[in-house]
């Protein structure tokens, strides 16, 4: 039987031992304008499929600025330069596709714990100083009302017990109906 010739060692390569679970290091070959460049991808593997075989691939899944991007590579590709695996975990499954559902739901869960909160731009426009007489205010710039807060701290103020009203008659009748 004849031996297959290509560029890549397939003994390393079938060495490395990939497995779902592992966190590794794929540096890629990159041409652009003529150039090569090495650009590294580092996340989980969540599948490897067919083995070592002529056509092996495995699945890296990463966080790119809160977006979840999965890259397929093939084993033994000639544009993959260097695999280095940075961390093995012990898992109880196969193929990972969970993970994807696993991270949207944690997502779910910071948005629901977050709270909305009440702001407009009209909160950050600038006040016209006591100084400047009335004909030189400027007409897009609000008037001082008599009542109106005139400090920040005592407006977060106003808006703090605005916010926390509500909750105090939710909690009266719930004490009530106990």
């Amino acid at each position: 039987m004849q031996g297959v010739i290509t560029p890549v060692s397939t003994q390393e390569r079938v060495q490395l031992g990939i497995r779902p679970g592992d966190t590794v290091r794929v540096h890629q070959k990159v041409i652009e304008k003529g150039k090569t460049r090495l650009q590294v991808f580092e996340g989980l593997v969540i599948a490897v499929k067919h083995g070592t075989e002529a056509g092996g691939t495995f699945t890296v899944r990463a966080q790119m600025s809160g977006v979840g991007v999965e890259k397929i590579f093939p084993l033994y590709s000639p544009v993959i330069d260097k695999i280095e695996i940075t961390k093995r975990s012990k898992v109880r499954r196969a193929k990972l596709y969970f993970i994807r559902e696993k991270v949207a739901r944690e997502v779910r869960r910071q948005l629901r714990n977050m709270r909305m909160v009440k702001m407009s731009t009209e909160d950050f426009k600038e006040e016209v100083p006591e100084e400047m007489p009335e004909e030189v205010a400027t007409p897009d710039a609000p008037a001082i009302e008599a009542g109106a807060p005139e400090t920040l701290e005592e407006e977060a103020a106003a808006t703090e017990a605005e916010n926390e009203a509500p909750l105090a008659s939710e909690e009266e009748k719930k004490e009530e109906a106990v």
